[in-house]
């Protein structure tokens, strides 16, 4: 009985001594550093993002904006951004499949929105590619009545808001991994 005790206790000391150790190794990853070094935030502020290359008033156009302004306020907030270190090039297709088709009017009712989108970090000062990468959104919506034509319009375009918020919460999460962790 007394053995046990004695076993139990070490090993509850064996585990708050590997605790402590390692204690000190974690460091949020949006701390502010005090050694003088950038944090993630001031390097996600200078990472530059050109417009997004789609034909003039298109629906690819709204979303490649819809796309560059989410993610621009996920690096940025409220600021504007630094002096740029390195560009975000973003290139996207979208695709829309019906997933359900009304047998009385022939109809969709409800469909899928979707975005594949590609991106690719360059270094302005050699412009190097340090990091590329690809991440998709599906989002599905349903289409009201054959003959609510501005609802079906609304829902298109709220389904293609919310894949790029997708997308750019996507790529804001690998940016940061990738300026927290170098790789």
């Amino acid at each position: 009985m007394l053995s046990a005790r004695i076993r139990i206790a070490a090993r509850l000391l064996a585990v708050a001594a590997l605790a402590a150790l390692t204690a000190g190794c974690f460091q949020p990853m949006y701390a502010e550093h005090t050694d003088g070094t950038p944090g993630l935030r001031e390097k996600l502020m200078g990472v530059d993002l050109p417009p997004i290359s789609k034909a003039n008033a298109s629906r690819e156009a709204r979303v490649g904006i819809e796309i560059r302004n989410a993610l621009a306020f996920k690096l940025y907030g409220s600021a504007t951004g630094m002096p740029p270190t390195h560009r975000l090039d973003i290139r996207f297709t979208s695709s829309r499949s019906s997933l359900i088709v009304s047998a009385l009017t022939g109809l969709p009712t409800s469909e899928n929105f979707g975005i594949d989108c590609q991106y690719n970090l360059i270094e302005v000062t050699t412009g190097k590619s340090v990091m590329s990468g690809s991440t998709f959104s599906r989002v599905s919506y349903d289409m009201p009545g054959s003959y609510q034509r501005f609802a079906r319009n609304r829902a298109i375009r709220d389904a293609e808001d919310r894949a790029a918020s997708e997308i750019a919460d996507n790529i804001n999460t690998r940016l940061a991994a990738f300026f927290t962790a170098g790789s």
